[in-house]
């Protein structure tokens, strides 16, 4: 069962209390596996015009209310601060949203801790501070439903005007939607209160809406501060953007280094993600992997960590349990249910083979695009990249940073608890580089067209 008809078994239409006809669906419906989409990035020039392909676009947008339908393509769109600011929106309105959206994501790189080769100097042209207005993003079940879906989205792009196109990018998965090093990607995703789909056998409990959409109640029982006026905020949520350049041969390179054959390299790989490739769970495939598992959104995602506190099974420091410790003990204490994220990321790129080898990354365009949504984005990255990520005190392993996205502006460690030792595996560099991104905000359908209509004006 993929994840699309998953969904569509669990939902109910009776028990979803939110909006879901004014929420963009790509905020709540999952991509298809297999999927193939389009990343682009819009630049307004002319605050007119922007609107115009604002309000052209939305209508071709759809809504989070029909999960079970069978879309062959939809589309989202997210604006930063600046082209919120470049399509005429209200001082007002642009002084109400959050300070590091505000400043966005570059302007917020030392709170990223993007230096070194991450840093904003480094990054891409059409994410260069203040370029990326307009985030467009459509993903399909084919090549065929993509096509005509950018033919219709760039027939509105060739209708308007005062909008300059600066980047495009075309990404895509198999069915096993794996992810440049060759694992199943974006397995974990919360349940969310009220949009009428029940959690998964095993998942914890769903997550308070306000947690994701803005205007509902959050965890702490009051929703959090929303933009200005209502009818620009309700609905909407935050994205975090960021593109990353897959060194999937160093990773290789790593592994080969330090396990002598095949199984064991397939085995450190695993224990740096905290899943075989398949997608199957150290904790319930302990010794080898197990596609029929892996491949089971009903069983795939039904674990904890309750059963082994000293990471025997699965390393604190991997990759999935750095990033969701679930139930996990926590030497710094934190509520993990306020940094749960809805992910959207999409690869792209030559798949995964044990063949390549560091000498290819250079000329490889091969790599992701991290992207989630959350009412709390922009806290979340920041605590994530400053704690979670780039440090290890959380878990009490000081400054060992995550193993697959980590920065390693030094050749960094892996740990491995062991009995009676632990094993430290040395030599761990950067294996995703930023190439750029931006902090951006998803408005609900009806402000979509409230920003295209100039609602502001009365």
């Amino acid at each position: 069962m993929g994840i699309l008809s998953d969904l569509a078994a669990r939902f109910r239409r009776d028990r979803a209390t939110l909006a879901l006809d004014d929420i963009q669906a790509l905020i709540l419906r999952s991509r298809p596996e297999p999927y193939v989409g389009l990343h682009a990035m819009l630049h307004v020039d002319e605050a007119a015009g922007g609107r115009d392909l604002v309000r052209r676009l939305a209508p071709h947008i759809p809504a989070a209310a029909d999960w079970t339908g069978e879309l062959e393509a939809w589309t989202g769109v997210a604006i930063s601060h600046t082209g919120l600011a470049a399509l005429g929106v209200p001082e007002a309105s642009l002084a109400s949203f959050p300070v590091a959206f505000r400043q966005g994501m570059a302007g917020r790189a030392e709170q990223l801790r993007d230096v070194g080769e991450n840093a904003p100097a480094h990054w891409e042209d059409a994410f260069r501070p203040g370029t990326c207005h307009i985030a467009l993003t459509i993903y399909a079940r084919d090549d065929a439903a993509l096509d005509a879906a950018i033919g219709r989205a760039m027939g509105e792009f060739d209708r308007s005007h005062g909008v300059t196109l600066v980047g495009t990018h075309r990404f895509g998965a198999d069915v096993d939607a794996k992810n440049p090093f060759g694992f199943r990607d974006s397995i974990s995703q919360p349940t969310v209160a009220g949009s009428g789909v029940e959690p998964q056998p095993g998942q914890e409990r769903a997550i308070a809406a306000g947690e994701f959409i803005l205007g509902e109640n959050s965890e702490t029982g009051a929703p959090l501060a929303m933009p200005e006026p209502a009818a620009l905020g309700r609905n909407g949520s935050f994205v975090v953007l960021r593109k990353y350049q897959s060194r999937v041969g160093a990773f290789n390179d790593f592994v080969r280094a330090h396990a002598p054959e095949p199984a064991a390299q397939e085995r450190l790989a695993a224990q740096m993600v905290g899943r075989w490739r398949s997608g199957a769970p150290l904790p319930l495939a302990p010794e080898h992997d197990d596609p029929a598992l892996g491949g089971d959104p009903r069983r795939n995602n039904a674990f904890d960590f309750a059963g082994d506190p000293r990471g025997l099974v699965c390393p604190h420091a991997s990759h999935m349990r750095r990033l969701n410790p679930r139930d996990g003990q926590l030497t710094i204490l934190t509520d993990v249910n306020i940094h749960r994220i809805i992910r959207r990321s999409s690869t792209f790129g030559p798949k995964w083979s044990a063949d390549v080898t560091a000498d290819d990354d250079a000329a490889a365009d091969r790599g992701i695009y991290f992207i989630f949504i959350s009412a709390r984005a922009y806290d979340t990255i920041e605590f994530l990249q400053q704690e979670w990520i780039n440090r290890g005190n959380f878990i009490d392993l000081g400054e060992e940073r995550d193993p697959v996205v980590g920065l390693h502006e030094a050749p960094g460690t892996f740990t491995i608890p062991a009995s009676p030792v632990r094993r430290r595996v040395d030599g761990v560099t950067t294996f995703n580089r930023l190439r750029g991104g931006e902090y951006m905000f998803m408005p609900s359908l009806s402000a979509l067209r409230w920003i295209g209509d100039a609602g502001w004006q009365g």
